[in-house]
């Protein structure tokens, strides 16, 4: 399989990010665009809208905000491996002060009791008696 890397090949958005395995369906793909989840150069867009090669694409997906520069557009859904090379990943590293304390046990003390349990639902903030 190549990858089309002329200037002006050109594909509709939903098309590029399902063969560009950014997700699951071409349906799925779909239903972002009509949620408003895409930008395209700054600009919302729909779902028909046609994308080139040079152009950045943001998706809010799962919580988070990806950027994706075009390489390449891809005629069919191709392996992951090949699908990599059709974008250039811009997305900047999560800061890590922003992820929360994940409370490690020490190893061989076995699963937690029910008080471990509950003392560690309270400091998560996840009371466990409502």
């Amino acid at each position: 399989m190549e990858i089309d890397r002329t200037p002006g090949a050109a594909v509709r958005i939903d098309v590029w990010l399902w063969t560009a395995r950014m997700f699951k369906t071409r349906n799925l793909a779909t239903q972002a665009c009509r949620g408003g989840h895409f930008q395209v150069d700054g600009q919302r867009v729909k779902a028909a809208q046609k994308v080139t090669i040079g152009q950045e694409v943001r998706v809010r997906k799962s919580g988070t905000e990806f950027i994706w520069r075009i390489t390449g557009i891809l005629p069919t859904r191709p392996g992951a491996a090949i699908a990599v090379g059709a974008y250039e990943d811009l997305t900047p590293a999560p800061d890590p002060a922003l992820r929360g304390f994940v409370p490690k046990r020490d190893k061989g003390l076995g699963r937690p009791t029910k008080k471990d349990r509950r003392d560690l639902d309270r400091l998560r903030g996840r009371d466990s008696q409502r």
